[in-house]
């Protein structure tokens, strides 16, 4: 088992997002890892944070990430949340994502979360990836 594709997994997580112009029209491109200096836009998507555990067996070594991809809006309603979470969920599943580390095998939803934190609203749309690391 090892960490060692987290941050590739994550960079390619990102550039599948802002590379996919439904949703990253839908976002206005406020996609991040770490929200800019002064005002956030009123509608956000942020990546970083994740589960991980070993998924080594007889055939080589790998892990499983559970990772959220969460929408964070201070809209009314969740209406337009729940449009971009679904586009993410197109963008997402089962895709080819080439990793600079380690091989993706499996890219699947897990589950959502929709929620009210203080004036905001917030879906996290979590997957879980499997990253084949024998070579890595």
């Amino acid at each position: 088992m090892s960490y060692a594709a987290t941050a590739a997994l994550q960079a390619a997580v990102y550039s599948a997002l802002v590379a996919d112009a439904e949703v990253s029209g839908m976002a206005d491109g406020a996609i991040y890892d770490a929200l800019p200096a002064g005002p956030v836009p009123s509608t956000y998507i942020r990546l970083g944070a994740e589960r991980v555990r070993d998924a080594s067996d007889k055939t080589g070594s790998g892990a499983v990430h559970d990772f959220p991809v969460t929408i964070v809006t201070d809209a009314a309603g969740y209406h337009a949340a729940k449009q971009i979470a679904a586009a993410i969920s197109d963008a997402l599943i089962d895709a080819d994502l080439s990793l600079t580390r380690g091989s993706l095998t499996a890219l699947n939803f897990l589950r959502a979360r929709a929620r009210r934190v203080a004036d905001t609203r917030e879906i996290e749309v979590w997957f879980r990836a499997r990253i084949d690391t024998s070579d890595a």
